[in-house]
């Protein structure tokens, strides 16, 4: 029996090495042509590999685990045919559909790219028997994974319409997974990577003139410098934003201040906000972790607690104490600590203790009337959020405009740590807060 060698292929993304994820064959197995055999994850996508051979696996040559070079070999298998010549180096060409897959030509369409989530089409939806919908609408419902019994029918006959269809979409969209995730046990884990941080420029110091004033940098201001500069140059930070309908922040607010529980509390919409953040961390982890560099390489270190930021404008300069350990804490009592915090910034008695440990941190730029910015991540953390002025403005509510509390929030995070569907999930979450409070009920 001729044992035949086969080696990773290039699987067309501009990549040079894949992660061995999971064998799906041993030593021993018989497999036949375009069988998977393995499954294989590169810096883009899962890809289920299938084997240009038949015949018995010998060998595995790279472990589950163990990150292969593009053109190394990674089993053997024993053909069944001595006489069968080996098929050529497989190429990829990606389907113009899904830009992110490839299908291995010569080796079948096994080796398409393997999605974690399942398309809309291919969700199960559950029966719409008794609802009123035309079948175009129905089509569409099914194309959208939606549940028609689930929607709200808006039409003039009771008919569910197109936009009723979208909307739910939308909304199932955003709150995607409405059971919330209790806080581990384990308040760490780390979480291995592989690559180097990039060193901070070098700025040289601004010429002296007799029409100038020189300020010394020291204190609070030079630590300030140096941890911005540190952060920006080190973290390559993202930012986005998104406006809110914040009207029935303002109402619970207002209720708020009129219950009994809270009269000697300071409330405001920085308090729903903190709450939203909490919320919206533990629904998305790896906004609250962190890029630690070691030894050993760097990491990404993962908290399974909130010790929440809230930068600070004092006498001394920036200050960005924090709360440690807020998902543990109940409305009242964060609202206490939030004022505490505040009042002990501005009377500049914020202890070294805490401004350090932080893994969130909150920028209320709102409270000097400006409406959005892209603020530097503090250093230790992941991301920053920015809650901005909560204003009276123009809002198509029903297809009516209406004047409503409207408010932007926006936000930086650091693309080594969190990508891009993880950034939109925790900032979509944050502003369905806003926009309707109950949500913390869960």
């Amino acid at each position: 029996m001729t044992e035949q060698t086969f080696v990773l292929p290039d699987v067309g993304e501009g990549l040079t090495e894949a992660e061995i994820v999971q064998w799906r064959v041993a030593p021993g197995d018989t497999v036949a042509v375009n069988d998977v055999i393995v499954e294989i994850e590169t810096a883009k996508s899962l890809v289920e590999l299938p084997s240009p051979y038949s015949g018995t696996v010998g060998e595995l040559l790279a472990s589950e685990g163990s990150t292969v070079e593009v053109g190394a070999p990674i089993i053997t298998i024993g053909a069944a045919d001595a006489g069968t010549p080996a098929p050529a180096q497989p190429t990829t060409v990606p389907e113009p559909s899904d830009p992110g897959g490839a299908v291995l030509v010569g080796y079948g369409t096994g080796g398409a790219v393997s999605s974690r989530r399942r398309k809309p089409a291919e969700r199960p939806v559950k029966a719409s028997v008794g609802v009123v919908a035309k079948p175009p609408i129905r089509k569409l419902a099914r194309d959208l994974g939606v549940d028609l019994s689930a929607v709200t029918p808006s039409g003039t006959a009771g008919e569910v319409t197109r936009d009723d269809v979208v909307k739910h979409a939308e909304q199932a969209s955003v709150f995607r997974n409405i059971e919330t995730p209790a806080w581990g046990e384990v308040r760490e884990e780390t979480i291995p990577v592989a690559a180097p941080a990039a060193p901070a420029p070098s700025a040289s110091a601004p010429v002296d003139d007799a029409r100038e004033e020189s300020i010394p940098v020291r204190g609070v201001r030079k630590a300030t410098a140096n941890a911005m500069t540190s952060s920006a140059y080190s973290a390559p930070h993202v930012s986005v934003w998104v406006d809110v309908d914040a009207s029935r922040t303002m109402e619970l607010v207002k209720r708020l201040k009129a219950s009994p529980d809270f009269a000697d509390v300071k409330i405001s919409p920085l308090l729903i906000m903190a709450r939203a953040v909490i919320w919206a961390l533990r629904r998305t982890p790896m906004i609250n972790a962190a890029w630690v560099d070691t030894e050993d390489g760097a990491q990404i270190r993962v908290r399974h607690y909130v010790n929440l930021g809230i930068a600070a404008a004092t006498p001394r300069g920036l200050l960005v104490p924090n709360i440690k350990d807020a998902q543990a804490m109940k409305t009242r009592e964060l609202a206490k600590a939030l004022e505490n915090l505040t009042l002990t910034a501005r009377e500049g008695k914020t202890s070294p203790a805490d401004q350090t440990g932080g893994t969130f941190t909150i920028t209320n730029i709102g409270v000097f009337g400006v409406d959005a910015g892209t603020p530097i991540i503090n250093p230790g953390e992941a991301g920053i959020i920015a809650l901005g002025a909560i204003r009276q403005k123009p809002w198509v509510v029903d297809g009516e405009v209406r004047p409503r509390w409207v408010t932007t929030v926006s936000g930086s995070f650091d693309h080594r740590v969190v990508d891009g569907d993880g950034i939109s999930r925790f900032i979509a979450d944050v502003a369905s807060v806003l926009e309707e409070p109950a949500l913390l009920l869960d």
